[in-house]
């Protein structure tokens, strides 16, 4: 037997604020990321310091917001009040030490811990804060959370305000980038949220008139629509509600005090039950639940005194009180669209008309696949049991709610030799591995129905878990991990068309990526490189001495698991899919998977004309 391990007071450690901070990053910021993900942790940082500035708007100190995001450095310059002068060390530095706490001063702010630009701070190489207010000026410049230079002016011309720099530390984000779409696509929620606020994004303007209206013109285009779109303004609660005339599952976008909560909370749970209750009662029919809400696409935002989320990123809320001494957040929402959805139908009642011939039609597809549906959730129940085409991650085997947490990953895979390759160098905790076989159907133009007819759809439908709704999603990242040759790129091309064409939301909210491989590998006795690309194949012949061992990869099989370890770990490469807003579903799917095989023949030869030509001037 081995020796007690001793247990005294030199095992006892004390850590200040930035050595816990950087310690355990994933406490204060979810999780870490490379920025091929919304929710990875550089793009947090950029909404911790912007929060502030916001809160600065919603108290009426200034209407415009500066963001310059060039490489690797973030610059948010905002107008309002200006941290007091005294204190811009304190509010950067000082744990539990911020304005928020006075609920007068920030009533409904969207953080009251006092965290978030301490975390911004302890995690970046460079940070830089500055404070203009009276006259004066006060800045003071940080490394990794450690005081480097302060300053204070007693005279300048700057207008007043708060400007913060930083740049993330390259030791905590490995090969870290900004994706400018995700970062346009936050910064769009906040003018939806907060109309009369201009964000100008690397010289790039940001508004909105009429708040989430405009978030759901910008996400479902006009001729999509079932109805035009109902939008209902409260004191502290704003809805947006349409319904598409092709999409299958519900749709749904939700704020509290403006934090994007992307994975829902208390207030969308009462929303979609209250939903359904108003529509019931103004039709005195009694439909079902998934009846009403099905190809629904919505937008709920609410504020609420001191509200308590699920963690310190904030994508889910829980309170179940608006605040002391006021209704409930469910009471609260079931009696606002009592009142002004009912309302709404009954001044509207064409409007009332195409809801209920939606609900009815969707009855019908419903009662007419229910033998179908049982039959294929059985089949999924059974392949679950025999663990044939699923191998699950730890945190959903483990988690009796079932809930998707942020680093759960589904990697759909090609094939055994690939999937056993994944599953035997994944991290069982959270990578989880589906595997196809053969190619999938091409579902373009086919109805439901093939969801629940074809095995391979079924079972990944089932393993996702999205039958209904995206906020049931079992997994946070959805990776299809195929062969970099023409039969992998087409199994890629029929695994997008599915999710498009059945679960587009998916794709909206950037749940779904292509992982990268290595096509070659080039080695020598000392060092070995992996390259993804002719380019880095030639920059590897360069750097290894001697004459290295170049290995060109035909297929994910042919990659060892010791190897696979690599690519699916801390160096990850992920391309996320993203749809173009300026293009409407149909005319992409039209295009690309429909019948026009001419006019796609004529846009691949004209795309490779151009990729030979860039091939060229890099050779």
């Amino acid at each position: 037997m081995s020796e007690e391990t001793k247990y005294t007071e030199d095992n006892i450690r004390s850590l200040d604020w930035k050595e816990h901070i950087r310690m355990r990053p994933g406490m204060y910021i979810g999780k870490l990321g490379d920025g091929s993900s919304a929710d990875d942790g550089i793009y947090i940082l950029v909404k911790e310091v912007l929060d502030n500035s916001i809160d600065e708007f919603v108290m009426g100190g200034g209407k415009t917001i500066e963001i310059s995001i060039q490489g690797d450095k973030v610059i948010v310059r905002d107008y309002g009040r200006g941290i007091p002068l005294g204190k811009v060390v304190d509010v950067v530095s000082k744990m539990n030490t911020g304005g928020k706490y006075d609920s007068k001063a920030f009533k409904k702010s969207v953080g009251l811990n006092g965290v978030g630009t301490k975390a911004v701070n302890a995690l970046s190489s460079f940070f830089r804060v500055e404070s203009t207010r009276d006259g004066k000026s006060a800045s003071a410049e940080f490394e990794k959370g450690n005081l480097t230079n302060q300053d204070i002016l007693d005279e300048t011309s700057r207008r007043r305000g708060t400007k913060v720099s930083f740049v993330p530390d390259n030791t905590i984000f490995k090969n870290y980038k900004y994706r400018t779409e995700y970062v346009a696509k936050m910064l769009k929620n906040y003018v939806y949220l907060n109309p009369g606020l201009t964000i100008i994004f690397n010289g790039e303007k940001y508004f909105s008139e009429n708040g989430l209206k405009d978030l759901l013109s910008d996400t479902i285009n006009e001729e999509d629509r079932l109805y035009d779109i109902i939008h209902l303004k409260g004191e502290d609660i704003e809805v947006a509600i349409t319904h598409s005339k092709t999409q299958y599952s519900e749709e749904y976008h939700s704020f509290v005090n403006g934090q994007h909560t992307t994975q829902g909370g208390t207030h969308l749970a009462a929303f979609r039950e209250a939903v359904v209750k108003t529509i019931r009662e103004y039709y005195g029919k009694n439909y079902e639940a998934s009846d009403i809400r099905k190809s629904i696409v919505s937008a709920i935002s609410i504020k609420v005194m001191e509200p308590v989320f699920e963690s310190q990123t904030k994508t889910k809320l829980g309170s179940t009180e608006m605040g002391e001494k006021l209704p409930t957040v469910r009471t609260y929402i079931n009696d606002f669209l009592k009142t002004k959805l009912d309302n709404f139908l009954h001044k509207n009642p064409q409007t009332a008309e195409n809801l209920q011939r939606k609900i009815l039609q969707a009855e019908r597809e419903r009662k007419d696949l229910s033998g179908i549906r049982k039959l294929a959730k059985d089949r999924a129940k059974k392949a679950s049991l025999h663990n044939k085409k699923l191998r699950d991650c730890r945190v959903h085997l483990t988690d009796s709610k079932n809930e998707r947490n942020l680093e759960s990953t589904l990697f759909i895979t090609e094939g055994d030799s690939a999937s056993g390759s994944i599953t035997k160098s994944r991290d069982v905790n959270t990578q989880a591995v589906f595997s196809l076989r053969g190619k999938p159907l091409n579902c373009y133009n086919m109805s439901k129905k093939i969801v629940y007819e074809n095995e391979e759809f079924n079972l990944l439908q089932a393993a996702l878990n999205i039958e209904e709704s995206l906020e049931d999603l079992r997994y946070n990242n959805i990776v299809i991990a195929t062969d970099a040759d023409v039969d992998g790129m087409h199994i890629r091309l029929l695994l997008i068309t599915f999710f498009l064409q059945f679960f587009p939301e998916v794709i909206k909210e950037g749940h779904l990526y292509i992982l990268q491989t290595p096509l070659f590998r080039v080695r020598n006795k000392k060092e070995t490189i992996y390259c993804y690309s002719e380019q880095e194949r030639r920059n590897a012949i360069t750097k290894l001495t001697g004459k290295p061992e170049i290995t060109r990869f035909k297929g994910l099989g042919e990659i060892s698991p010791d190897e696979f370890v690599h690519f699916i770990g801390d160096n990850i490469r992920l391309d996320p899919v993203m749809l173009d807003k300026e293009r409407s579903i149909e005319d992409l799917l039209s295009f690309y998977m429909g019948k026009n095989t001419p006019d796609r023949q004529e846009f691949i030869i004209d795309n490779l004309k151009v990729e030979l030509d860039t091939i060229e001037e890099e050779i």
